[in-house]
C-alpha cells in the first residue's frame, strides 16, 4: 500500500526494470529536514552553561543515556532573556533541544509550561518513531521542569524498544 495516490507516484526506469517512487519534492523535504537534524546535533545552538542563569533543570533518559541540563536566564519582566544547555545524547535528542531553545527566548515561565510536544515534533519535521520519543522530548521537559522548579509531571512521551534501532532516525 502507499502513502501517495496513484496520480501522484511516478514511474522510473532503472536497468533490470521500472520502480514506482514518491515525487521528488517529499524525499526532498525529508532530506532537508535530516540534514537540519545533523547540523543541530553536530552544531547545537545555544550550548554551554550561561554564566548567570536563573532558573535550571537537568534530567535525563534512561532508556538510552540521554542527558541535558537547561539553563535559562529571565528579565525584569519574567520573559526569557537567554537560554542555554548542556549535556550528551543521540542525534535526536541533541538536535531537538537545540532547536527547542532556538524558539524561547521572549516566552514567559507560563508559555514555557504550555508548549505543546507538537512544537518539538514540529520542529524535528520527520515522523519520530515511539522508541525515539522520549529523546526528542527530553528538552521540552527539562524546560518545563526549570520553569516549575521541580519535575514536571510528565505524560508517557513514548515506549522503551528495540536498543539496536536507537542509532536509526
Amino acid at each position: 500500500m502507499s502513502f501517495f495516490p496513484t496520480s501522484q507516484l511516478l514511474l522510473s526506469g532503472r536497468p533490470g526494470g521500472a520502480r514506482w517512487r514518491a515525487p521528488y519534492s517529499f524525499f526532498a523535504m525529508d532530506e532537508l529536514y535530516r540534514e537540519n537534524i545533523l547540523d543541530h546535533y553536530k552544531r547545537p545552538r545555544h550550548f554551554g552553561r550561561l554564566d548567570e542563569f536563573d532558573l535550571d533543570f537537568e534530567d535525563t533518559n534512561p532508556f538510552c543515556g540521554d542527558e541535558q541540563h537547561i539553563y535559562i536566564k529571565l528579565d525584569s519582566d519574567d520573559r526569557v532573556a537567554g537560554v542555554s544547555f548542556e549535556g550528551k545524547g543521540c542525534a535526536i535528542s541533541t538536535a531537538a533541544t537545540s532547536m527547542l531553545v532556538d524558539e524561547l527566548e521572549g516566552m514567559s515561565r507560563e508559555e514555557l509550561l504550555r508548549m505543546p510536544k507538537e512544537t518539538v515534533l514540529d520542529l524535528l519535521g520527520i515522523p519520530i518513531s515511539a522508541t525515539r520519543m522520549k529523546c526528542a522530548l527530553l528538552g521540552l521537559k527539562v524546560v518545563k521542569s526549570a520553569s516549575l522548579g521541580e519535575l514536571a509531571d510528565w505524560e508517557d512521551e513514548g515506549e522503551q524498544g528495540d536498543p539496536t534501532l536507537a542509532e536509526q532516525i
